[in-house]
């Protein structure tokens, strides 16, 4: 581009406002720069990209509709659960986030529009993806002692290999653990985010058995297994957030196949 154009664009720009603030008009130029000096412009931009991208998927799919009813529905449930069924505070509500309630419907109606999208990127793909996910999304309860002493882990497994009844009373005896208030017990975690040296272990031991002493993280720990939750599709948050990943990866492949060209300088 010949030095003189490119200098008339580079002016052309500077001259297209984006905001005032205290009276002082802020080019779009010059806001640019400003996220670019802030190590932020990557996030703008990507922000950009993601919702030029859902805009058009949405307006290409003509055939996702929103019932009255279920819109209704969902603004009284966002309604309920924020506590705005007074609609002096609702209006308030509206007032603060610079909205109007007109906007606000179209929020809610484009959600509700996303999650309809969701589900039909994932349906073909969900089951599989389940299948390969799966171990993290299994969860065991567990129970624990959390020792700092070797010769103390393998004396108490030597008393619970002769009566496991005592596991709670050595528990909050000896832990070094908070949960020793609570017999040691920790509660679900889920299986695909255990230690490997753990994870092993508990893939073939029943519930009610004692595992260790294992070395952990310096300490010495005795598990015993509680109880063992498997995951299902069946789970409305579980089908849920494996559509939100399967989402997720179809908007980066598209984010990848996008051919941008930055006029702005």
């Amino acid at each position: 581009m010949p030095e003189f154009l490119e200098s008339e664009q580079r002016k052309n720009m500077d001259s297209i406002p984006f905001l005032t603030i205290n009276n002082q008009t802020i080019s779009l130029s010059q806001a640019i720069g400003y996220l670019k000096a802030s190590g932020k412009f990557g996030l703008f931009l990507s922000e950009i990209l993601r919702q030029y991208i859902l805009t058009h998927e949405l307006d290409e799919l003509e055939s996702i509709d929103i019932a009255l009813e279920e819109l209704e529905q969902t603004i009284l449930n966002f309604r309920l659960n924020n506590q705005l069924l007074d609609q002096n505070k609702f209006q308030d509500w509206l007032v603060k986030n610079g909205i109007s309630y007109v906007n606000f419907r179209q929020r809610i109606t484009n959600d509700l529009k996303l999650d309809k999208l969701k589900a039909k990127i994932s349906e073909p793909k969900i089951e599989e993806y389940f299948k390969t996910q799966k171990q993290f999304f299994d969860r065991v309860v567990l129970s624990r002692i959390i020792l700092n002493d070797k010769a103390l882990a393998q004396k108490l497994n030597e008393e619970l290999l002769a009566d496991p009844r005592k596991f709670e009373t050595l528990a909050r005896e000896y832990s070094i653990t908070d949960d020793r208030v609570v017999n040691g017990m920790m509660g679900p975690v889920s299986r695909g985010t255990l230690p490997d040296i753990l994870k092993n272990p508990i893939e073939f031991s029943p519930v009610g058995e004692i595992i260790g002493p294992l070395e952990i993280d310096e300490n010495y720990g005795l598990f015993r297994v509680e109880q063992f939750l498997d995951a299902s599709l069946d789970d409305p948050k579980l089908k849920q957030e494996l559509q939100n990943q399967l989402f997720e990866q179809w908007l980066q492949e598209k984010l990848q196949s996008l051919e941008i060209k930055l006029e702005v300088k």
